[in-house]
């Protein structure tokens, strides 16, 4: 018998008369409000009621497009479609249970974070709709399949953005419409062609891609999560059971990234880091001082607000107008957004560096096999920080990992592949309903740790067991084997 995934495993803590009635709430509010749909292609863009573009771009295995017979044979290996809804790119892929991905497709909402210089929930809700259909067919369709032959269905449940977690109610509404919009299509698929269904915590799914893309990497390992709302350094002793080393307690270093970017007057259309990172290859990055952050704490968590208020301070001392794009500055006012680019990035990271190399030290003591540190997640992309962390984790006499930029960006490969693994150990449930009443909303989970604390690393700056809203996946899995 199968043991419950994501989508129920938290229902284990508590009575429950069935697998599945837990997982919903009534509720007098309608999460999934009627939009029309429009259609998106991989070569051209769409519009929006927002009038902003939606740019869809897909990969496939071109091995896949010269077989004679496209259809997958039932033999030991199994198909998974992962789906991934939670922040601002909707994204769908194929994989095999082998590791071989078959399709891959995101569709961007670059011009939104452009238009609003950053992540908008209603208007970012309204484009998953949109797209979603259109992007998982594609997936589908470039990997030569339908959903006849798919063997589960995994789709991202949490956590959230932390700028969704820290506005009104009506705004924290919208950030469930992100993730329903894509569970709402899984269940779709699931319960129709009766496939299980794997819940997938987003953080897990950005750590455990590198093990698809280095088939050597076993347990335990470190992982460093960057991206624009998170923060994390983990502990993997084994699948689900995490130990988290330190976290974000305010603002992480993407939003750091964006916000610097956005007042700098760069081009977001790649988000602000990439933009960043070209930038400060043109300024001195000693030219501005700023202090690092949490200099005073020896723990590993992160903290990027004070970083944020220094650049703003420095951009105003220097009268930088971020109305006028870089692109039309004079040589004398690029030169002083180069250099706050380059000073505010070597902060940025050497921040990172400090708590990584203690975060090292905390690990080897409780696993002394560690091998290897893994950063994943949006910012791992950035050549600045790889090439940083790779130092430290040299000097430590690990290895660092880090999967390819496009896996490392949020994406339905690492969301398929965190499936496969937690199928594996049966850990799914079963197909859903064909058919789903309107007035339900999905457990989703805003707030979702996804390990427990380490002693030494709790914050003095917040309590993050008082911020939860659900147990953590690892507190989850634990009560799950003990059933």
């Amino acid at each position: 018998m199968a043991s419950p995934s994501a989508f129920s495993r938290l229902n284990l803590l508590l009575p429950k008369p069935s697998l599945f009635a837990a997982n919903f709430r009534r509720t007098q509010f309608h999460f999934f409000p009627t939009l029309s749909s429009r259609t998106i292609s991989s070569s051209s863009s769409s519009s929006s009621s927002s009038s902003s573009s939606l740019t869809c771009s897909s990969y496939s295995n071109s091995s896949m497009k010269e077989l004679q017979n496209p259809t997958p044979k039932r033999d030991n290996h199994f198909v998974v479609l992962g789906i991934e809804t939670s922040c601002d790119d909707t994204a769908a892929a194929v994989v095999r249970s082998n590791g071989e991905i078959l399709s891959q497709v995101v569709s961007s909402q670059a011009d939104l974070l452009t238009k609003y210089g950053g992540v908008a929930p209603k208007m970012a809700e309204e484009a998953h709709s949109q797209v979603i259909d259109q992007v998982v067919q594609e997936a589908l369709d470039n990997a030569y399949m339908t959903e006849k032959d798919l063997t589960a269905v995994a789709v991202t449940i949490g956590p959230g953005l932390s700028l969704c977690l820290r506005v009104l109610p009506w705004n924290a509404q919208q950030f469930f419409l992100h993730y329903a919009v894509g569970v709402q299509k899984a269940r779709q698929i699931a319960g129709s062609f009766k496939l299980p269904i794997i819940g997938i915590h987003h953080m897990e799914a950005h750590a455990l891609v590198a093990r698809l893309t280095e088939k050597d990497l076993q347990f335990p390992f470190i992982a460093l999560l960057i991206s624009g709302g998170h923060n994390l350094l983990i502990l993997a002793r084994d699948l689900g059971q995490y130990v988290q080393l330190g976290t974000t307690i305010d603002d992480a270093i993407g939003e750091a990234y964006d916000k610097t970017a956005k007042w700098l007057g760069l081009d977001l259309r790649r988000s602000g880091g990439p933009a960043i990172e070209e930038l400060a290859k043109e300024g001195n990055a000693k030219s501005v001082s700023f202090s690092v952050p949490m200099k005073q704490h020896k723990d590993c968590n992160f903290s990027y607000a004070g970083l944020k208020t220094q650049v703003r301070l420095a951009i105003e001392s220097k009268k930088i107008d971020a109305n006028i794009p870089i692109s039309s500055a004079s040589k004398e006012d690029r030169l002083a957004r180069a250099d706050i680019a380059a000073a505010f990035q070597r902060i940025a990271v050497l921040h990172l560096e400090e708590r990584c190399e203690r975060a090292i030290q905390w690990a080897l003591k409780m696993e002394p096999s560690i091998r290897h540190l893994i950063i994943s997640g949006g910012v791992a992309s950035n050549h600045y920080v790889r090439s940083r962390l790779d130092m430290v984790v040299k000097k430590n006499g690990l290895q660092l990992v880090c999967p390819p930029p496009r896996l490392c960006t949020d994406n339905g490969v690492m969301v398929a592949w965190t499936g496969i693994e937690h199928f594996r150990m049966g850990r799914y449930d079963p197909p859903p309903p064909a058919e789903e009443p309107e007035n339900f909303v999905y457990d989703l989970r805003p707030r979702w740790p996804l390990g427990e604390e380490y002693a030494e690393g709790r914050s003095d700056a917040r309590s993050i067991r008082r911020a939860r809203l659900h147990p953590s996946l690892t507190s989850i899995i634990q009560a799950s084997s003990q059933q």
